[in-house]
Parts: C-alpha cells; sequence; structure tokens
C-alpha cells in the first residue's frame, strides 16, 4: 500500500491512518480479548455439539472418521497433510490481504468490508463468552469422542519454515482453545466469497466458491472444529454479509436524498 501511494502520500497517509485505525483497532482488541473468554463465566461446553453431530452424521463423528481414514501420524504425512495446513493458515492472512488490496485500487468497497470483519469479529467474540466450546481435539483428549489430533500443530514443524515453532507457540498465547464455536475460520472463509462474488471475474468464481469448502474440511479433519462449528460459522458470515449490506444500502438511500439537486 505504501509502494502505490508513494507519489501521493501526503494526501493519503492521513486517509490510511482514519480509516484503517478502528479497523486494527477492533481486530487487536479481539485478538488481546478473545483469550479471556475462556469459560471462566459460562461453564465450557463439549457435549452438545458432539450430540448433535452424531445425529446429523451419525458415529464416529466426521472429524474421527476422517482421520481414521486419512490420517497415519507424525511419521507418515501425506499431501493432503499439508495442503490442510496451508489452507488453516491463509485465515491469518487473506482478509487482510483483501482489504489492502481493497483500499489500495478499490477504495469504494473498504468501508463496506472492514465494517462486515469488525462485526464478525465482536460476533463471534460475543458468542465465545457466552457459550465457551471445546474443539473435537480437545474433546478427544477428555475421552469424549475417541482419536481426534490436532494436525496443525503437528504438521507445522514438519514445514521447512524458518521458526515457524517460535511463531505458532507465540500465537499460542493469545489463543482460546475454547474459542470453537462459532469458527471464525469458516465464517471468513465464506464472508470473503459472498464480498468477493460480485467484484471478481466470472472465471475466478469456482475458485472462490471452493474456498470455505477446503476451509471447512481443512477444520474438521484437522481436529480445529466440529462441523456444526463451521456451519455455525457459515450462518453468522451469511448474517452479517446481509446486515451490514443493508445498512450500507439504506445509508446510501439517504444521502442520495438529501443530496442537493443542481436545475440548469
Amino acid at each position: 500500500m505504501a509502494a502505490t501511494a508513494i507519489t501521493e502520500l501526503p494526501r493519503k497517509l492521513p486517509r490510511f491512518v482514519v480509516e484503517w485505525a478502528p479497523f486494527m483497532g477492533v481486530l487487536v482488541v479481539y485478538d488481546r480479548l478473545r483469550g479471556y473468554a475462556d469459560g471462566s463465566l459460562v461453564h465450557v461446553r463439549a457435549l452438545p455439539q458432539i450430540r448433535l453431530e452424531a445425529a446429523l452424521f451419525g458415529r464416529p463423528i466426521p472429524t474421527v472418521w476422517l482421520q481414521s481414514h486419512l490420517w497415519h501420524g507424525a511419521h507418515d504425512l501425506r499431501w493432503w497433510d499439508y495442503a490442510a495446513w496451508f489452507v488453516y493458515l491463509t485465515h491469518f492472512l487473506a482478509t487482510l490481504i483483501v482489504a489492502a488490496v481493497l483500499w489500495t485500487w478499490a477504495h469504494e468497497h473498504f468501508a463496506r468490508f472492514a465494517t462486515m470483519v469488525c462485526v464478525l469479529a465482536l460476533a463471534g467474540f460475543a458468542t465465545y463468552v457466552l457459550y465457551p466450546a471445546d474443539p473435537p481435539w480437545l474433546a478427544a483428549q477428555q475421552g469424549l469422542i475417541g482419536e481426534a489430533n490436532r494436525t496443525v500443530k503437528i504438521v507445522g514443524p514438519h514445514v521447512p519454515i524458518a521458526h515457524f515453532d517460535a511463531l505458532f507457540d507465540t500465537g499460542e498465547r493469545y489463543s482460546n482453545n475454547v474459542a470453537a464455536m462459532p469458527s471464525l475460520h469458516a465464517a471468513y472463509a465464506l464472508l470473503l466469497t459472498l464480498f468477493l462474488w460480485r467484484l471478481v471475474p466470472r472465471w475466478t468464481r469456482p475458485l472462490l466458491a471452493l474456498y470455505p469448502l477446503a476451509m471447512t474440511f481443512a477444520l474438521v479433519y484437522g481436529g480445529e472444529h466440529f462441523v456444526v462449528d463451521c456451519i455455525a460459522g457459515w450462518i453468522y458470515a451469511i448474517a452479517t454479509f446481509l446486515v451490514v449490506e443493508r445498512a450500507f444500502a439504506r445509508r446510501a438511500e439517504r444521502h442520495a436524498k438529501f443530496e442537493p439537486v443542481l436545475v440548469d
């Protein structure tokens, strides 16, 4: 963004500060506070998700079934283990990259997208406080669902990226292990698809449509979320998209109504 704005830096820098400060502020506050929504106010839940998962898909539940068929252990990783690891990590980059691209080259869409991201983050945090929930890997450690590994943490050390383990361990200090319902990984993946659908070329839309599905597979297979967590995340994303779209449409209507009409 700085490189593209270098010739207009005196004009664009104040606008950058004004427009990005609320957006980044909400995300930083969310990231710092979500670790406190750890079940200290409300009892952590696991059985309701497990029972619903079993009612919808039978037993073993999807995470256990997928790992029993596809997971071969830390010493026998397959290409799909690395693919799931990669898709999982795109969550931490994709939203900010899209925001940067919109601000730089499609500025008229930035405020709407930033608002959606913030609303979704705050809605997720509020739910984590009121309904802290175990992910499958944690439920497995409690003996509630059978064997389920947290594959992201296992695959990470095998990826040839310097200091990745240190980065993951540092990030875990700010994470919340019982912030599983809804899945914001799944929610943001779908929100990106919904928002970008009308803005991207038609030939890219099939790939865009696959992203939330690939993310959901990575989350469920990797033991990070139950399928019902992901479905809840999709519902949050759709609701956020529709509410914010409507709010911006109504604001545009009000502005158009009160704009002065020039008469020859």
